[in-house]
This record gives structure tokens, sequence and C-alpha cells, in this order.
């Protein structure tokens, strides 16, 4: 305390100290200034493409009678916990079982597969909150799900309005980030929304040099997905640009970074060898079980070529869903070469590249590109710098429109005419 505290002291009669209520609620007040716009605007255009989407699954009626795809559920809504949102509610009910599992013939492969492509931290924050609320494996998958898409869109406000210093552009970057392709899995029995909020947290942390907690937010993200790969290269690389420009103390933040950010993902990698007697089992089950492997582009290749021509004979076609992400291809150059001008931090642009390069040199279905581009946030900065010349109503009006229209292409398009 400074000489001048003293002295105001003596002088003045001291103020009653303030509560640990009131400071809790000026620090709610303060939040909710802050990022009350970003998640409002986030929360109204979500809600306008869900009410869109199952609109068109009650339309369409598939819902009741494709049991073996939705499990049995009879209202349009139990479609979000299907598909990959059934192995997680299994995971949290049940635990792994690392062997290969028979399942029935898909096209021209047979199939064996396993539940440890899904990793721990989400289905066991499913079954954290379905034993401390009472809600079932379903509702604790949305509950988690839902918060954290929240929590991501608070989080891409906050790193676009520091990267762009304006206020405005991280408000439609949270509302872009709702409309994205495949945005309908952020409410859904999926990690994408779990994964997103931990990476741009963990992206912002790095920005501002907060190292001990980007280290453990990227350790976090190594434990909900394998795509974490590229963040834990983001965060490694910048906190080696920050070591290396250091030029006395500081070291032990960065050190700590590069060495916590990898363990989550290197630790669930090695519990699944261990399991299996076998230290490239996560692999071996990807492409066994999944038909997931690194294929330098070729399975890529061949699906734009099916689809620009045509024909439907590369792996997994579903020809609507696959017209998505022919789109989404497209979109893409476009959209890096803007985030490339903009120089934005070292973490921002290897975390983008690399997911980038992940999705388009692996065998996988095709149609899923969308869903995996999703958690790609950084891609909404440019774009928000470009709605941000609109008025606010115009600017209202579009994502609205954009809100309604994701309802179809980033919801029914892949939840109901082909595979999230």
């Amino acid at each position: 305390m400074s000489v001048e505290d003293f002295t105001v002291t003596e002088e003045l009669p001291e103020a009653p100290p303030r509560g640990r209520r009131d400071a809790a609620v000026a620090r709610l007040r303060a939040a909710g200034q802050r990022f009350g716009p970003a998640l409002g605007l986030y929360g109204v255009v979500k809600l306008v493409g869900l009410a869109v989407f199952l609109r068109l699954l009650a339309y369409s009626g598939t819902y009741r009678t494709n049991t073996p795809r939705y499990g049995g559920g009879a209202k349009p809504w139990d479609v979000l916990g299907s598909w990959d949102g059934w192995w997680y509610q299994d995971v949290a009910a049940h635990g792994y079982h690392p062997a290969l599992t028979p399942m029935p013939p898909l096209g021209p492969f047979t199939m064996e597969q396993n539940s440890v492509a899904f990793f721990p931290l989400y289905p066991g924050a499913i079954r954290l909150v379905s034993e401390v609320t009472g809600l079932g494996l379903y509702g604790a998958g949305m509950l988690v799900s839902v918060v954290s898409s929240f929590v991501a869109a608070a989080g891409i406000y906050a790193l676009t309005e520091a990267v762009t210093r304006s206020r405005r552009a991280g408000v439609l970057a949270a509302g872009l980030w709702a409309v994205f392709p495949a945005s309908s899995v952020q409410w859904s029995v999926y990690s994408e929304a779990l994964f997103t909020a931990l990476a741009v947290w963990a992206c912002y942390a790095v920005l501002r040099r907060r190292w001990y907690l980007a280290g453990v937010l990227t350790l976090l993200t190594g434990l909900t997905r394998p795509s974490a790969a590229t963040l834990i290269a983001g965060v490694v690389v910048a906190a080696l640009v920050a070591l290396y420009r250091a030029r006395s103390g500081g070291f032990a933040g960065p050190l700590f970074a590069v060495a916590a950010a990898p363990l989550g993902l290197l630790g669930y990698m090695t519990w699944v060898g261990l399991e299996l007697h076998d230290f490239s089992g996560y692999f071996t089950l990807q492409q066994q079980a999944w038909a997931h492997s690194f294929d330098w582009g070729q399975n890529a290749f061949k699906s734009v070529q099916g689809l620009l021509l045509g024909r439907y004979d590369y792996l997994f076609p579903y020809p609507t869903e696959d017209l998505v992400g022919l789109a989404v291809l497209m979109c893409l150059p476009v959209l890096v070469l803007l985030l490339l001008r903009l120089r934005l931090p070292a973490v921002l642009v290897v975390y983008t590249l690399g997911t980038l390069a992940q999705i388009l040199l692996s065998q996988q279905m095709f149609g899923t590109i969308s869903r995996f581009v999703m958690p790609l946030f950084p891609l909404a900065i440019p774009l928000a710098l470009a709605l941000k010349r609109l008025s606010r109503a115009q600017a209202l009006v579009l994502l609205l429109i954009l809100g309604a229209l994701s309802g179809w292409y980033g919801g029914y398009a892949i939840f109901n005419l082909g595979v999230p």
C-alpha cells in the first residue's frame, strides 16, 4: 500500500467493505455487458436454425421409421443423439471396450467398429452431469454441448475482438459461427462444441501470454478429439517463438505449455495402445473400424471427381451432403487467403492450416468435411470484418436468413440425408 493510501485512510472515514456477493454481482454485470450481445446474437441465430431443422425432420417423418439410424427415437429431436451421439452415450454408460466388434456391412466394407475412437472428456462430462443433475444421458449430453457452445461463442467474440480491435467484429464472428457448415452438431450429442470451447480459449490464453492456462486447456482438447494435434502444434510453435524472443526471465510459462499441451492426446493414445498391446492400436482401429487413414488426399480427389462428373462411385457416397461438402471445399481457398492477409498470430494460422491438411489428406466420408471444418473458428474472422461493413440491421437480417438456411445445409442435409 502506498503512502497516499494511508493518508486518505487517516483523513476520511473508511468506506464499508464490499461483500463477496456484491463483488460477484459486479463481475457478472460486467461479463454480461461484455459478452451479452455476442451470446444473444449466437443464441437467436441458432434457435432459428434449430427450429427449421426440427420442422424439416417433422415434415419428412423419417425419424419415425428409420429406427436403426435414430435408435428408435419417436421425436424429431432424438436424431440429435444419433450416429456418433449413440457411441458417446454408450461410453458414458458403460466405459470402453478396446476390441473390434463386428457390425453390419456398409457398402463394400465389412466393418468392425469400436468405441475408443471417441475420446473420453466429453462422455466423461456427460456421465458427471447426468449423475449431478439426474438427467438421462441424452439430456446431459445436450446440456454439455449447448453450454459449451455458448462458452465457445464467448471465446470467439473475445479472440476476434483482440486480434481485430473491433467489438462489433467479435459479435459478428460469434453470430457467423452459429451458421457454419454442420452447425447443428453444436447443439447435439457430439463433442465439437466442447472441443471448440477449449480450443478458442486456449488460443486466447496464448494471445494474452497466459501460458499455464493455455497448456492446461490444450491438454484437455487432446482428451476431446484427435484433431487436437493441430492445436497442440500451434500452441507449441507460439510458445517456442515466445522462448526465442525472451531476453530475460519468462521461460517457465512457455516451457510448461510446450510440455503440457500434448499430454492429453499422447496419454489417451498410449492407454489405447496398452489396452490393445499395440502402440499403434489407435490408428489400427481408425483404419479398420472407421475407414479413416492418411492417404495423401486420394479419397478427397476421387470424391470431388465423382461429384463433378455425377458418378457416385467413391467411398461412402451421400450425394446431398457431399455437395454441401464440395461447396465448403470450394470456399476454403478464398477464406484461407483472406485469413493469411490479416497476419494473425501463429497459433491461429498453424491450427487452421494444419487442420485443413489433416482433413483433406485423410480418407474418410467426404461429406464429413463440413463437420470437421466447423471448429475452425479463425475462418470467421475475415468474414466478420467483411460483414462489419453492413449496417447493424443488414447484418442481423443476413445472419437470420443464414440461420434459417443452416437448418437445412447445417442440419437436415447431414443428419437426415447423410452422416454427420
